[in-house]
């Protein structure tokens, strides 16, 4: 087994990668919704349907992704080219989306159409391959863990420094001119995410060398497929990221409608991030002390308690709220760098059962259920408002559509969260124990063949 010490400055170097993508992708999740409602002037049906569509056809270019990163020849590796080269159409792409052109409405759902497809689709092309990155930088399981500390300790600091600098820029670059405000904020943070990008690319190596490839796209495809261990992990990131999706969505509404208050919007983030933090940081230490598999089930209680109990605060009871919402992003950042970690091994499970290690698209199949899940919870709050009434020109807003709102905030969460407790409690295999004894065998050269992994009984002791 490979167990090289990794540098501060390389893990910092792949934190500086997602801290890159959060600067977009929070951007995106948090503000696209109300930009495109309240800015641009897009119905919000239109918008969360198309949110899905565009997300979906995301999705499928995942998989796409994966198996050309997996195929990539160069002399910076499979995954490090595409981070770099893809960085600056990615950022350009993002200014345009946050661009508003006078036109009619039917002109201005097409060129938000065409845009928002791009900036997923740009999106797809640096990310896929970041994430694959991971797991071939190390493949020591303790060096993983805090790898990927480092990544989300990062991430959300870009994430928060992001979202808490956008409204600000968009008063500051615009004035009254809230649309050109937006512009302009983004076309200020993509700079900064490229300059991350070139950063990650410098500072980190590939050190797992993969055989090339000697087998169809299709055969791989099917290969992860018959990975139960990434079926499961796939499913728990659907979940995750329906949570993330939409009670980020629905934040700023719910600073707007419930807490009663607009202005309170960078404060009511700010905490949640601050927590985020807090929760990046407490995963090494934590799985450190017990196996990560029940600090990530136990972690997703928790969180399930936390957002149906926010469920029954009242409005306009600031401190409570605040204090919840930091709560839960404690929590939540807590089981994050977890799950990824679970990703990659699924890639050395996969390897062992089959002799294949199938790094890109294993982590593209992953992001392209992680896509679904964002098309879901995009579309979702888009209807939900839409049903419930929802007018981003009125003065207040109707029970229906308030009652919508807390919902999409708390509760549609938890059930999210107590799903994913459930399927990695009873489903999730690969805990200390075992992926111990997968590695070592690995390292060996040895391996089981499919048919010995099928017939033969995977001892409890290793699964517990």
């Amino acid at each position: 087994m490979m167990s090289e010490i990794l540098s501060v400055k390389e893990k910092i170097g792949y934190g500086m990668g997602d801290a890159a993508s959060h600067i977009i992708f929070d951007n995106v999740m948090l503000y696209m919704m109300f930009f495109y409602t309240d800015i641009f002037g897009i119905p919000a049906g239109f918008v969360g349907t198309m949110f899905l569509l565009a997300r979906a056809l995301d999705a499928i270019s995942d998989p796409c992704m994966g198996l050309l990163a997996d195929r990539t020849r160069s002399r910076w590796g499979k995954f490090r080219p595409w981070i770099l080269f893809g960085a600056i159409p990615f950022g350009i792409v993002c200014v345009l989306a946050y661009t508003t052109p006078d036109l009619s409405l039917h002109g201005k759902m097409i060129y938000a159409a065409i845009t928002y497809t791009l900036l997923t689709l740009l999106y797809t092309v640096v990310n896929i391959p970041y994430c694959a990155l991971g797991g071939v930088i190390t493949n020591d399981p303790t060096q993983r863990i805090s790898l990927q500390s480092w990544r989300f300790v990062l991430a959300t600091a870009g994430g928060m420094l992001s979202t808490v600098l956008m409204m600000p820029l968009v008063k500051l670059i615009g004035g009254e001119d809230k649309a050109f405000g937006f512009q302009g904020g983004i076309a200020v943070l993509s700079v900064v995410a490229f300059l991350m990008l070139a950063f990650c690319f410098f500072t980190t190596k590939e050190r797992i060398q993969v055989p090339p490839s000697t087998t169809s796209m299709r055969e791989d495809l099917r290969d992860i497929w018959h990975n139960d261990q990434w079926r499961v992990v796939g499913v728990l990131t659907i979940l995750n990221i329906l949570a993330v999706c939409v009670r980020g969505g629905a934040m700023m509404y719910y600073c707007t409608w419930i807490i009663g208050s607009p202005e309170i919007f960078v404060s009511f983030l700010t905490t949640y991030c601050v927590g985020n933090l807090i929760g990046s940081a407490l995963a090494k230490p934590l799985t450190d002390w017990k196996c990560k598999v029940s600090i990530f089930w136990w972690t997703n209680a928790l969180l399930a308690v936390a957002s149906v109990a926010m469920f029954f605060v009242p409005m306009h009871a600031t401190f409570m709220m605040f204090s919840f919402i930091f709560v839960i992003g404690v929590l939540h950042q807590l089981v994050t760098p977890i799950q990824w970690v679970m990703m990659s091994d699924t890639v050395d499970y996969g390897e062992w059962t089959n002799g294949k290690r199938l790094t890109g698209i294993s982590f593209a199949g992953t992001l392209f259920v992680l896509k679904l899940g964002l098309a879901l919870g995009g579309a979702l709050i888009g209807w939900m408002l839409a049903g419930g009434g929802y007018d981003a020109a009125a003065k207040t807003q109707n029970s229906t559509t308030i009652s919508i709102i807390i919902g999409l905030f708390t509760l549609a969460p938890a059930i999210c969260y107590v799903l994913s407790a459930i399927i990695a409690k009873r489903y999730y295999t690969l805990k200390t124990p075992f992926l111990t004894k997968i590695m070592g065998e690995l390292a060996q050269g040895a391996r089981r063949n499919q048919h010995e992994f099928e017939t033969l009984p995977v001892s409890k002791e290793l699964q517990n």
